[in-house]
């Protein structure tokens, strides 16, 4: 009886202590994100290609915990700061590339929009620090 007592104890504290591993997974103080297309200001018609960039890390997929690598989001007309004690969201203006893309075919409505890029860990969650491109700001015709 209490060799199940300990068991289910310590597999409770394990999953408790999940979530909390997964944040704040360390980043090389010189890792970049940044964007090789589009450029920062630029004009583009209809449909066009985005091309992610990263140095001094690594891209895997979603789920495979491999130190220095991470996983690109991209961020569509976001303005709320990033949280960085959650995971990165899912949604319209939270594009996961959890494959390891490294580019992707975009279309957006006519006007200004806003662009930027997080790398996520295995769980989604950002590095600490967080590694962030710089936003960027595009005009579609």
């Amino acid at each position: 009886m209490k060799t199940s007592r300990s068991i289910l104890l310590a597999a409770a504290v394990a999953l408790l202590a999940g979530p909390a591993s997964a944040q704040n997974k360390p980043a090389p103080p010189d890792a970049k994100l940044y964007f090789i297309w589009p450029r920062d200001g630029v004009t583009v018609r209809g449909t066009f290609w985005c091309r992610f960039g990263l140095r001094n890390m690594g891209v895997t997929h979603a789920g495979d915990d491999y130190a220095n690598s991470g996983h690109h989001h991209l961020l569509v007309d976001v303005n709320e700061p990033l949280n960085t004690n959650e995971p990165i969201p899912s949604d319209k203006s939270h594009l996961h590339f959890g494959a390891g893309q490294t580019e992707t075919r975009m279309e957006l409505p006519p006007g200004k929009h806003t662009l930027q890029l997080v790398l996520g860990d295995a769980k989604h969650y950002p590095f600490s620090p967080p590694v962030v491109s710089e936003k960027i700001t595009i005009r579609v015709r």
